[in-house]
């Protein structure tokens, strides 16, 4: 029997890596929010515009949207059987997670 070239070991990989980042990053900012509260908006903003917020935030947000890619793709193709109506999903899917992509690009990089 021959393996689906989009199963196995590899997705499954991505997805447990992907879910330790995220894991890190949130325990990061509850330490980080622990010890360091901003007093004000300003502060706030100031902080998490600088280089030391902006490049960790964009790489959670990229392996967010990764996970997020792995977990419905995964979904999609167990539950949609008709070939049409699954590439049609995955197609939408892959374009709601670029354009989400691309607004919290925006965002981020809109705040420096």
């Amino acid at each position: 029997m021959k393996k689906s070239p989009v199963s196995g070991l590899k997705p499954w990989l991505i997805q447990r890596f992907t879910a330790i980042y995220l894991l890190f990053f949130f325990l990061f900012l509850l330490i980080y929010f622990a010890f360091y509260q901003p007093v004000s908006y300003e502060i706030w903003r100031d902080s998490m515009s600088s280089a030391e917020f902006i490049v960790p935030t964009s790489v959670f947000f990229i392996v967010l949207l990764v996970h997020a890619w792995v977990g419905l793709r995964d979904v999609v193709l167990d539950y949609i059987k008709p070939l049409s109506l699954r590439i049609t999903a995955l197609a939408l899917l892959a374009l709601f997670l670029i354009s989400m992509a691309a607004w919290v690009m925006l965002v981020l990089f809109a705040a420096t």
